[in-house]
C-alpha cells in the first residue's frame, strides 16, 4: 500500500449529515431538536413513572421501561451528534468515534427489535391465555427475556463492529449520512465487503426479521381472539390498539429492512437517510405515546409523579 492510501486509512470520517445546502441546515436542526427533546422527555418520563410508581408492576410495564429506555439511548447515539453538525463547520469522527458510534447503534437497535416482540408476545399470553399470563410472564421470564434481548444485541453488534474494524478506507473519506452507518461506510471501502454483507443477510436478518415475524404472529392471533369478543365497544378498542402497535412496529421494522437488507450496489444516500429518519428519531419518539401515554394507569403514575403523591397497587 503507498504513503498516500496509508495516510488515508488512519484520516477522519467527515459525515455529510442530512444536507449540503447550508440554507437548510437550521431549520433542520431547529425540527429535530424539537423531535429529540419530546423522544428524550416521552421515554425519560416512562422510565420515571414505571420506576416511581408500585401500580406499574406488571411484566407489561417492566417490559415498557426497557423499551424507553432503550429509545432513549438509541437516540442519544445519533442526534446530538448530527445536531451538532448542523451548525458546525467541522463535521469530523475519528475511526475510533465512529466505530464506538456504530456499535452502539447496532445494539440498541437490536435491543428495540427484541423488546417489540416481547411486548407481543406479552400481549399475546394476556389476551389468548389469560389464566396461564402469571406462569408465562413470571417476574423470572420478563428478566430472562430482557437479559436476552440486551446480550444478543450485543454479541450481534460486536460480530459487525470486529468485521468492520478491519476494512480498508483508501478513498474517500466523506460519508453520505448523519451517523457512521454500515452501507454507506461499505461504499467507501476499498476491501472485500462480501463477508459482511452476508453477515448482513443471515445473522442480522435473525435479530431484525425473526422478531418482527413473531410480532406479526402475535398479533395476528390476538386479533383473531379480538374479533370473538361479545362487546363491538371491547372489539373497536382493541383493534384501534393493535392497529396503532402495528403501525409504529411496521415503519421501524420497514425503514429497517428496506435499508439493511439490500445490496450495497445498490444503496442510495439520498433515500437511506430519510428512511434512517424514520427508525433513529421518529419511531423513539412515537412508541411513549402509542405503548403508554394513552394508558390510564400510565397516566395516572405520570399525574403522581409531577404532584409527588405516592399511589398503589390499590389505587390503579
Amino acid at each position: 500500500m503507498d504513503a498516500t492510501n496509508e495516510s488515508s486509512e488512519g484520516a477522519p470520517f467527515i459525515l455529510l449529515g442530512l444536507t449540503t445546502s447550508p440554507e437548510q441546515r437550521r431549520p433542520l436542526f431547529g425540527l429535530f431538536l424539537v423531535l429529540y427533546v419530546a423522544g428524550i422527555l416521552g421515554n425519560g418520563l416512562i422510565v420515571a413513572a414505571i420506576r416511581a410508581s408500585p401500580a406499574l408492576r406488571a411484566p407489561m410495564y417492566f417490559l415498557l421501561a426497557h423499551l424507553s429506555f432503550a429509545d432513549l439511548c438509541f437516540t442519544s447515539i445519533t442526534v446530538p451528534k448530527m445536531l451538532t453538525n448542523l451548525l458546525a463547520h467541522d463535521r469530523s469522527i475519528s475511526v475510533a468515534g465512529c466505530l464506538t458510534q456504530m456499535y452502539f447503534f447496532f445494539a440498541l437497535g437490536v435491543t428495540d427489535s427484541c423488546l417489540l416482540a416481547a411486548m407481543a408476545y406479552d400481549r399475546y399470553v394476556a389476551i389468548c391465555h389469560p389464566l396461564h399470563y402469571a406462569t408465562r410472564m413470571s417476574r423470572a421470564v420478563c428478566k430472562a427475556l430482557v437479559g436476552t434481548a440486551w446480550l444478543v444485541s450485543h454479541v450481534h453488534s460486536l460480530l459487525h463492529i470486529l468485521l468492520m474494524a478491519r476494512l480498508s478506507f483508501c478513498a474517500s473519506h466523506h460519508v453520505p449520512h448523519f451517523f457512521c452507518d454500515h452501507q454507506p461506510l461499505l461504499r467507501l471501502s476499498c476491501s472485500d465487503t462480501r463477508h459482511i454483507q452476508l453477515l448482513i443477510f443471515t445473522e442480522g436478518a435473525a435479530v431484525v426479521v425473526t422478531p418482527f415475524l413473531l410480532i406479526l404472529a402475535s398479533y395476528g392471533a390476538i386479533a383473531a381472539a379480538v374479533l370473538r369478543l361479545p362487546s363491538a365497544s371491547g372489539r373497536l378498542r382493541a383493534v384501534s390498539t393493535c392497529g396503532s402497535h402495528l403501525a409504529v412496529v411496521s415503519l421501524f421494522y420497514g425503514t429497517v429492512i428496506a435499508v439493511y437488507f439490500q445490496p450495497t450496489s445498490r444503496y442510495e444516500a439520498e433515500r437511506g437517510r430519510v428512511a434512517t429518519v424514520m427508525y433513529t428519531v421518529v419511531t423513539p419518539m412515537l412508541n411513549p405515546v402509542i405503548y403508554s401515554l394513552r394508558n390510564r394507569d400510565v397516566q395516572g403514575a405520570l399525574r403522581a409523579l409531577f404532584t409527588g403523591r405516592r399511589i398503589s397497587a390499590g389505587d390503579s
